[in-house]
């Protein structure tokens, strides 16, 4: 089709278009290698069903706006017909065979897929043109007070209108090239009407003419592509190279929430946590250019929606500005401010959000372990909760000789009075040490007598799992806690260990293998669940169900997936269970994890246990139910300032309450 000339133009203008597309992607590379860590290659084979799933169906994308999801999903996937139809386009530019009208029912069925995305393309880009250029809505953006990169806040619109321009001309040109091919032979083809029916505007227009249109079209919808491609690197829709890359290759976890394990018994350490951009792990950096920047992960972010200056979009959209400039040593806190490291509840909703996953949590987390670690700069109010884990093996100071107070006047044997027990169960600190958390403590002791379980607990061997300081950057603590726990617990041979907090379950299940500790850990909902159903329990359900709404703690739900328990034991004790708007994987945080506890929540609009008990309250149930001590204590101060009307109770208090 291409004249000789032409084809030899447009060769050599392919080969400076590859050599520089080659500079911008060794770049990323080198980037991306320059963080910690090395990546394991073995780990793709195995997820080829779940790269399929994500990349080619988008899954994850559906989960949220999902209008906007559908147009994103039309643009992809005729981003992926297009690789064929160009490749297409090309073998007939250079050898005059157009294999997809010469392949039978094949070529046509292609043809038909190719028209039916080209034009659904066209319309998602003009759709979610206006969307960004005329609704502007909040969600594309970041507040002024949110520190983003000034580059950024211009060049995301910039980049964005760059490639629909790009993309919307080079699909409307390819389609219009098909057009004047169908013209110029005299067909009207079945499997594409609409461009058969443009094709009909051309028919009394000389051969030469449309040859030379043809010729036209190709190269405006062609050229397009080669000249953007070395502009790609630098575009935020590297996303779509980068993508199932991350899919492919992120490191293994237990958990969202698995943090990676620090030896500190090697002394060659000089490091800790990510002080600049290339202290982070090399998937980290990678995020950086997985990001597509929807802010996806700030419209669910807690810290964020309660007015606070944490947005996790921000940090993805900064680290990559920095990149760009080829500066892999940017300190963090250029990044992030310090306000908005601390602001983050560990909550994983940004983690789990995302449709290319990401993990700003995760970077938020080095962070801290820098500035705990190497720099000794954290909330003062975290002195105490570090020292009472120090001292007294617990963030709230309490003696431990004091720890199975919470016990007298029950059946609650230790370990010592029952050295083989079916169950071992790990109370946690705020059950063992906090007046109202003791409640549920209390409650789960009548139930587990009541079922004839053989249980015992730790008692005052017993220790904090070190969670609280983990996620506020004391790694040192931390393993000192692990490896005091595991030992102990290795001593023990628990058969399989029952957990009140969800953060001690976490823990206990997902990070203490890395230390040699591996259990069968489950949550006294899921406890609760096997003995109903094994007929130890029964309740009295009344007539008239109670109206309850259950608060997902994000250790139990996002962290862990256990999302159906709680309700089941809610429903076994004859509750009627009203959702919130954000339940199960979307619910919202208490505003109690990441050690937000035990300091003062940062400046914002709101505190985040308030926003979160507005929620539960909209839904008219009488009862708050949850399933973490930390949950419990946050709703219930939230219920409090609110006049008490809604009774806050762990699951384990409503079942204890109804048993027979």
């Amino acid at each position: 089709m291409l004249t000789f000339t032409e084809k030899i133009v447009f060769a050599v203008l392919m080969l400076i278009s590859a050599a520089l597309t080659y500079r911008g992607v060794r770049r990323i590379v080198r980037q991306i290698a320059s963080g910690q860590g090395k990546i394991d290659w073995s780990l793709a084979p195995k997820r080829i069903g779940e790269l399929i799933s994500k990349y080619i169906f988008f899954t994850p994308v559906f989960r949220f706006r999902l209008w906007v999801s559908v147009l994103h999903a039309f643009i992809g996937w005729g981003f992926f017909v297009y690789v064929i139809v160009n490749l297409n386009e090309l073998i007939f530019a250079y050898a005059n065979v157009n294999v997809l009208h010469q392949t039978g029912l094949p070529g046509d069925l292609f043809r038909f897929l190719a028209e039916f995305l080209s034009f659904a393309l066209m319309l998602s880009m003009i759709g979610l043109s206006i969307r960004r250029y005329i609704f502007n809505p909040a969600t594309l953006r970041t507040r002024d007070t949110t520190l983003l990169d000034p580059r950024a806040r211009r060049g995301i619109t910039i980049d964005s209108a760059i490639v629909t321009a790009t993309f919307f001309t080079h699909t409307l040109a390819r389609v219009l090239a098909e057009s004047f091919y169908l013209a110029r032979h005299g067909v009207s083809d079945a499997w594409q009407p609409l461009t058969s029916a443009i094709a009909r505007l051309w028919a009394n227009m000389p051969q030469t003419q449309l040859l030379f249109d043809e010729r036209l079209m190709f190269w405006i919808s062609l050229g397009l592509v080669f000249a953007f491609l070395p502009y790609f690197p630098y575009s935020k829709h590297m996303h779509l190279f980068v993508a199932p890359l991350n899919f492919a290759l992120k490191p293994e976890r237990k958990s969202m929430g698995q943090l990676s394990y620090i030896d500190l018994d090697d002394q060659s350490i000089e490091q800790f946590g990510a002080a600049k951009m290339s202290d982070l792990g090399w998937e980290q950096i990678m995020d950086a250019y997985a990001c597509i920047q929807c802010f996806r992960c700030q419209e669910v972010c807690p810290a964020y929606n309660t007015g606070k200056i944490l947005s996790p979009a921000a940090l993805e959209i900064n680290k990559r500005y920095h990149l760009k400039t080829g500066d892999t040593d940017a300190p963090m806190l250029n990044l992030i401010s310090e306000e908005a490291v601390w602001a983050c509840t560990s909550c994983g909703a940004c983690v789990d959000i995302c449709p290319v996953g990401n993990e700003p949590m995760r970077d938020i987390l080095d962070i801290r372990r820098n500035l705990a670690m190497m720099e000794s700069q954290f909330p003062k109010e975290l002195e105490n909760a570090f020292k009472g884990i120090e001292r007294n093996a617990n963030p709230w100071n309490v003696p431990q000789a004091d720890r199975l107070k919470w016990a007298e006047g029950l059946d609650v044997p230790t370990i010592e009075q029952n050295p083989k027990p079916d169950v071992l169960w790990w109370v946690g600190c705020a059950p063992a040490t906090d007046p109202r958390a003791q409640k549920t403590a209390q409650a789960f002791a009548k139930i587990l007598n009541a079922a004839r379980v053989n249980f015992a607990v730790l008692g005052k061997h017993e220790s904090c799992t070190g969670d609280p300081a983990r996620r506020a950057g004391r790694e040192d603590i931390f393993f000192a806690m692990a490896s005091q726990n595991v030992e102990v617990l290795n001593e023990v041979k628990p058969k399989r260990i029952v957990a009140t907090c969800p953060h001690c379950l976490h823990v206990l299940k997902n990070e203490y293998p890395a230390f040699g500790g591996e259990y069968e850990v489950v949550h006294h909902t899921q406890l609760i669940n096997e003995l109903v159903g094994a007929g130890k329990i029964s309740m009295e359900v009344d007539e008239d169900q109670f109206s309850v709404t259950f608060h997902d703690p994000c250790y139990l739900g996002r962290h862990n997936n256990i999302f159906d328990a709680p309700r089941d034991a809610l429903t076994s004790a004859g509750a009627s269970t009203i959702e919130m708007p954000r339940h199960a994987e979307q619910a919202f945080c208490c505003g109690a994890g990441g050690a937000q506890i035990w300091k003062e929540e940062e400046e914002g609009t709101m505190r985040v246990n308030t926003e979160r008990f507005t929620e539960a309250k909209a839904t008219g149930a009488l009862t708050l139910a949850v399933g973490c001590p930390f949950c419990l204590l946050m709703m219930t101060d939230a219920s409090k300032a609110d006049g008490g009307e809604i009774q806050v109770k762990d699951v384990a208090e409503i079942v204890a309450e109804r048993l027979k």
